[in-house]
């Protein structure tokens, strides 16, 4: 009697363990873990967004700004985003709380951090990619999905290699012959800043000046492929 009731307590047990079943998916005591066909949807739209993100990120944006801290950022708010958007579609919620989760991650990283405004554009294409991604519905087919991300990362390579031409290049140095900061000594202070520092200077632009200090804040621009270790 024992061993039948054992028997028929292990039975039970496997059968409300796991439940794998094409219409169901996978069961665990009655609670549905995974459904087969939803979590295959998910897995391949995750991948499509995770490529044409890397391919901006990778492709477009870290070739010519060379920055890993923000390569770092722009891939991991692209999942991030897409995948609250994807597990949230079917949530209800008003759209100011919508509007507030969408913001909320362009602004956290970068509350007490000033950035160039590239690189802010850059962080909400990624975001927009992904949110295009994670809430195009059923009608939207793959083929469509994948041109309306191809012509944003088409236009912003187009913008940034071809219309743009050339990436200036610009650093803030701290500069002590006051006397070569005022305007009709442009000339000489480039000269000066190109003989101490090695750089072909474009362009010059003074920012907060010191007189107590006898200093200058002078930002200098120039182009990367002009160096003479190039």
């Amino acid at each position: 009697m024992i061993v039948g009731w054992l028997n028929e307590s292990m039975i039970n047990i496997f059968q409300n363990v796991s439940l794998l079943d094409g219409a169901e998916g996978l069961k665990f005591f009655g609670v549905k873990l995974m459904d087969v066909k939803d979590f295959s949807k998910l897995l391949v739209r995750f991948l499509f967004n995770l490529f044409f993100v890397v391919l901006l990120v990778r492709g477009v944006y870290y070739p010519a700004q060379r920055r890993k801290d923000f390569l770092f950022s722009y891939i991991s708010l692209g999942m991030i985003i897409f995948l609250l958007c994807y597990v949230l579609v079917d949530v209800d919620m008003d759209t100011g709380f919508a509007l507030g989760l969408f913001a909320i991650f362009g602004i956290i990283r970068y509350r007490t951090d000033a950035i160039p405004i590239k690189e802010m554009t850059y962080l909400f294409i990624a975001i927009g990619l992904s949110v295009l991604n994670a809430l195009s519905g059923s009608k939207v087919s793959y083929a469509e999905l994948g041109f309306a991300n191809m012509a944003v990362i088409v236009a912003t390579y187009g913008l940034e290699k071809v219309w743009l031409l050339r990436h200036e290049e610009s650093k803030i140095i701290v500069y002590e012959k006051i006397e070569l900061v005022k305007s009709q000594n442009h000339e000489a202070l480039i000269e000066d800043i190109q003989k101490r520092t090695g750089i072909n200077v474009t362009r010059i632009e003074v920012g907060k000046v010191d007189f107590l200090r006898d200093t200058a804040n002078v930002t200098i621009f120039y182009y990367e492929d002009d160096q003479p270790n190039k």
